[in-house]
């Protein structure tokens, strides 16, 4: 179905849109999803990081006991 939209169509859409919303209401809406998108982003660095500080923490000193003391 949204194969056969073509140019005309998305013209026809966007003109819609702004009519029933006006130039500064959609300019605020996409400044949101532009801050949103942002955000996201952000968060899955930060999910990342934090999950790489967990592996890092978790992970084991297969050092031997007598090797250990030894520099």
């Amino acid at each position: 179905m949204l194969n056969n939209i073509g140019l005309p169509g998305l013209i026809l859409i966007a003109v819609v849109v702004l009519v029933l919303f006006g130039r500064g209401k959609i300019s605020s809406l996409m400044g949101e999803v532009g801050k949103g998108i942002t955000s996201f982003k952000k968060g899955v660095e930060d999910g990342k990081s934090e999950i790489d500080e967990q592996k890092a923490e978790e992970a084991k000193d297969v050092t031997p006991e007598g090797e250990k003391d030894k520099v």
